[in-house]
């Protein structure tokens, strides 16, 4: 159905095992995310923000309940079919960026779109989004010859240089100063009005908050509020 949530999550339950001792970091998680959704994860830090997304990005899966995205159930999935949506329908921005080290700025984010089978157009498709974020000068310099914001940047780039259904992003402004934040943001509220793309974020960043459609708060590992944010752009 063409109203089904893109995300559908009811009862969600982490649970890890460290040292001989249970830590619930999820606890009854219920959350529909729709197509065109440009949605904000709230709350304090260990609030279950991170674990959360990791579950919807199918990178982990739940303890107990029941989550499905894209209308796949994520604990019925082997890893391999997780692999295949992580790369064909996912874009992740990590707190630690998780760029390779030994690759320039444009082949990181050229290097999804490669494992996607994208020919030799996706030089300039990863040119222009580095451009659209300011990096056009820092193309060939490779992770380490970049400042924090600057590879927080690239990892953006990579996220969304192949146009996925949803984005994830894992605190996407927290190293960036208030012009490039500002720019960061206009671009994927771009692409989500644009192009349809799907947009989850945890933040702490009230310039993110700003400019969601939909704000969800996370305390404990539960959603206390779900509300609507700014109108759409």
């Amino acid at each position: 159905m063409s109203d089904s949530p893109l995300i559908y999550a009811r009862a969600v339950t982490k649970i890890y095992r460290k040292d001989g001792m249970d830590a619930q970091a999820l606890r009854g998680v219920d959350l529909d995310v729709h197509a065109g959704d440009f949605l904000t994860i709230v709350g304090p830090s260990g609030s279950g923000k991170t674990t959360l997304l990791n579950l919807i990005g199918a990178l982990d899966i739940p303890t107990a309940g029941e989550l499905r995205v894209f209308g796949q159930d994520i604990a019925a999935l082997s890893k391999g079919a997780r692999a295949d949506l992580r790369l064909h329908s996912l874009g992740f921005v990590f707190q630690s960026y998780n760029l390779v080290p030994v690759l320039t700025a444009r082949e990181n984010v050229e290097f999804v779109l490669e494992l996607q089978g994208m020919g030799p157009e996706r030089r300039t498709r990863a040119l222009d989004v580095l451009e659209q974020l300011g990096l056009a000068d820092f193309a060939d310099r490779r992770p380490s010859e970049l400042s924090g914001g600057q590879q927080q940047r690239v990892a953006v780039a990579r996220a969304v240089a192949s146009r996925p259904r949803l984005v994830l992003a894992d605190e996407p402004t927290a190293n960036l100063d208030g012009a490039n934040a500002e720019t960061l943001v206009d671009l994927m509220a771009g692409l989500n009005r644009d192009d349809g793309i799907t947009f989850v974020f945890s933040t702490h960043d009230p310039r993110v908050v700003a400019h969601a459609g939909r704000v969800v708060t996370l305390e404990d590992g539960r959603v206390t509020r779900d509300e609507a944010g700014a109108p759409a752009p």
